[in-house]
């Protein structure tokens, strides 16, 4: 039998959750993430990040794109206040805004950003509709999405096995939170079935790897 979804918490905001997370080992996916984001998006850009946690992918952007500036929002304070520490370790903070914000209530104008990038936020998020239609409202008409996201396995044993294999240097609490996440997460066909609904277009949507799925859009010159 096909697994529904169970949700998680939406917000990973103990001191415990923020220290754990941090310390997982996710460079080789957030560097793939990362050169992704700076491969398409437009020179000079504004970019906000939606749900960036430890603030490690932003960091990861900026020093591939040296033109950008980068808002990163989260609803957890223990977790930027843990990405704090490590964009001033960076040394960008005159590149890297943190907020505390609501993906699903973002305080920011209509067209704002040139781009809008979110890796592993939607699985958090009860109602992602509501997340998604906010990054298509702040984003400008030409402007570049990418976000990335954890896919629902179709059984329970695929999801055990795929932990297994992905946590196998992990402690029992951080196989723990991707066990969780993988149930909490969507399919591909939900995420093409929300995209719709949200009203982004020129999207790609897609599995990108045995454990993600990738919503893309590249950024429009008003030339081209």
């Amino acid at each position: 039998m096909p697994l529904v979804r169970v949700l998680e918490p939406e917000v990973m905001d103990t001191r415990e959750d923020a220290v754990e997370y941090d310390a997982m080992d996710f460079t080789e996916v957030n560097s793939a993430f990362a050169q992704r984001a700076a491969e398409f998006g437009p020179p000079n850009a504004r970019v906000l990040d939606v749900g960036t946690g430890t603030a490690r992918i932003p960091i990861l952007i900026c020093q591939r794109r040296s033109d950008w500036h980068i808002t990163a929002i989260d609803l957890s304070s223990n977790m930027l206040k843990v990405g704090e520490k490590n964009v001033r370790e960076a040394g960008l903070q005159q590149r890297i805004h943190l907020q505390l914000v609501d993906a699903k209530t973002l305080p920011f104008p209509d067209g704002t950003f040139d781009m809008v990038v979110s890796n592993s936020i939607v699985h958090h998020i009860p109602e992602p509709l509501r997340a998604l239609e906010e990054m298509r409202r702040v984003l400008k008409e030409e402007g570049a999405l990418l976000v990335r996201d954890l896919f629902r396995p179709e059984t329970l044993e695929e999801l055990e096995e795929l932990v297994e294999r992905v946590c196998i240097n992990d402690t029992p609490y951080g196989k723990k939170l991707f066990r969780d996440s993988l149930h909490a997460a969507l399919t591909v066909e939900e995420v093409q079935d929300l995209v719709r609904q949200a009203g982004l277009t020129n999207c790609r949507i897609y599995q990108s790897s045995d454990r993600h799925w990738t919503i893309e859009r590249a950024w429009r010159s008003s030339t081209s």
